[in-house]
């Protein structure tokens, strides 16, 4: 079996543009006509200049190779251009290209990916998503904190047990900075009204970003730990897991990380530093199905769980739930709400999910297909902006509407 074709589409998504501006779709296809699709989650670069990268990454080391060689092709990406360290946007285009080799390879045996790395541990999987609360004019306001009550009450009766929120924004290229008083107090007041509004019927999740020194991360943390969330998300930014660890060392909220993360070697950093207990990696961007499977394992050593990230569109997801599926330590992961919406519309059949659980797919390989039509219909996203972006000035407090 050989891989001979490339598409790649980079699928504009519409307001308000959950999941990001935009998806980097592709699909490969053998010699013998099996069809195999991927996601690309590599916010770095404007999308163009990503499907070039897809593409020369194809050229120089998959077209004319067997699908099934996913360490080959593993190791000869990582190493491309004499580099042997975990480059974020080759890793990025390499975990949308090994998807899509699994799904082929799934699609040839006729069994989902999750049969193939070890078989199926869970029926179900547990579910949580981002609060959107919705303002009187339809728009997206997430300062108000009866608004994200309101929210969080509607997810919680459509079967939702887990909601995450970030209270604690905004967040700069400049970060991570020192909270305000006002900004503390905010959020503290906004994680009591959404706690007082599920009870103990839903954990919530605190998402933060990477905004805070180490200082002030276990300030807003001493400030939440009442309210007794499941975790407390990237509390300083990636890159210094030591860093992490001072946080993850005075606070009773477990830690958690992983999204901006890739490879095995800068997740067993952040587990080795014991920076963080729960481990959140981007099927789209940490090097593949198979690497997500190795972070799996060694998660599993540390006895720490994994709860797959997931701010882009249906292909990483449904990544995601193969890895999930055949994942002992796996805890819980992301939804886009109930996969309703622009996710559901690019698929033929959209992701199954069921009062607060996604359910895995009997179906070969990643076991969902591309709704071409719809796809090519919303191709190419024309905007200039990044699938997700920062502020570009430094965080000033007296710029805060609180104060």
């Amino acid at each position: 079996m050989q891989v001979e074709k490339l598409n790649t589409y980079i699928v504009a998504t519409p307001e308000p543009h959950i999941g990001g501006m935009y998806w980097i779709f592709l699909s490969i296809e053998t010699k013998c006509g099996i069809l195999g699709i991927g996601e690309v989650y590599s916010a770095s670069f404007h999308p163009e200049v990503v499907v070039k990268g897809v593409s020369d990454v194809f050229e120089r080391y998959l077209k004319g190779h067997d699908p099934h060689h996913v360490e080959r092709f593993y190791r000869e990406c990582y190493s491309s251009g004499f580099t042997q360290r975990p480059d974020l946007t080759m890793m990025g285009v390499l975990s949308g290209l090994e998807m899509a080799c699994w799904d082929i390879i799934g699609k040839e045996a006729n069994k989902p990916i999750y049969e193939l790395i070890g078989g199926k541990v869970h029926e179900k999987l547990r579910s949580y998503t981002y609060l959107y609360p919705k303002d009187n004019n339809g728009e997206l306001n997430y300062e108000d904190p009866e608004l994200g009550a309101q929210s969080a009450i509607e997810l919680m009766q459509q079967g939702f047990t887990a909601i995450k929120f970030d209270p604690a924004g905004p967040y700069s290229s400049y970060s991570g900075h020192q909270i305000s008083l006002s900004r503390l107090k905010h959020s503290e007041s906004y994680c009591q009204r959404i706690r007082e509004a599920v009870g103990d019927q839903c954990d919530i999740l605190i998402g933060t970003h990477g905004q805070f020194t180490p200082a002030s991360a276990v300030r807003l943390a001493k400030r939440l730990e009442r309210f007794d969330p499941l975790w407390f998300e990237e509390p300083v930014p990636p890159g210094q897991s030591s860093a992490m660890a001072q946080v993850a060392k005075k606070t009773k909220i477990p830690v958690a990380t992983g999204e901006r993360l890739t490879t095995k070697y800068e997740f067993f950093d952040v587990l080795k530093n014991n920076a963080a207990s729960i481990i959140q990696m981007n099927l789209g961007r940490v090097g593949g199905i198979l690497e997500a499977k190795k972070i799996a394992s060694i998660a599993e050593v540390y006895y720490a769980q994994i709860a797959p990230h997931l701010y882009n569109g249906p292909i990483g997801a449904a990544a995601s739930i193969q890895l999930s599926t055949a994942t002992p330590n796996f805890l819980i992961m992301e939804s886009i709400m109930t996969w309703g919406g622009f996710h559901a519309e690019v698929l033929t059949e959209s992701i199954n999910w069921n009062n607060g659980n996604i359910i895995p797919s009997a179906k070969p390989g990643l076991g969902i297909e591309l709704n071409f039509e719809v796809v090519e219909s919303n191709s190419p996203y024309k905007g200039k902006k990044l699938h997700l972006s920062m502020d570009q000035k430094p965080y000033y407090v007296d710029d805060e509407s609180s104060n």
